[in-house]
């Protein structure tokens, strides 16, 4: 059998999660513990919560979103993990609601706003930078007859 190497952290500060005032429209920074092989480094992990649950007890999860090169990344955090080194509140904002799944559909309706727009822009622009060239063989470019001649014989 071979032993399962387990990640042994210095205990939380249960009564300083529990102070922690985290609230769904809160932007923060997470601290986050990860070991590769021998090493463990801190990685922050920066976003809005948009969900909090299970309040102060034991099972108690926020969940924070962040778009990262325009996907919408999301991550549920353990209030009270040995995992979290630190959570740092960067900015709060006022919100109406205790849940921001809009938040989402809300991004996703703005990307297809913008890649439509692109859409629009790229068409249009196709349409200036097209040469006239007449059908005719060689090289040379000669004079392509209007559409709007009206020829009597």
């Amino acid at each position: 059998m071979t032993a399962i190497n387990l990640i042994k952290f210095s205990p939380v500060d249960i009564e300083q999660r529990q102070k922690t005032d985290l609230q769904a429209g809160d932007t923060v920074r997470v601290w986050q513990r990860i070991k590769e092989k021998d090493k463990t480094r801190l990685q922050a992990f920066e976003g809005l919560i948009i969900a909090r649950k299970h309040g102060t007890e034991p099972g108690a999860t926020f969940t924070v979103r962040r778009v990262t090169s325009g996907i919408g990344v999301e991550k549920t955090f353990l209030l009270y993990s040995p995992v979290i080194e630190k959570i740092d509140l960067m900015r709060r904002s006022k919100v109406r609601r205790a849940k921001l799944y809009y938040i989402r559909d809300k991004a996703a309706k703005e990307i297809r706003r913008k890649m439509k727009q692109l859409k629009g822009e790229a068409m249009s622009a196709a349409a200036f930078t097209k040469p006239r060239v007449a059908p005719e063989k060689g090289n040379a470019v000669t004079e392509v007859p209007s559409e709007n001649t009206n020829e009597q014989e």
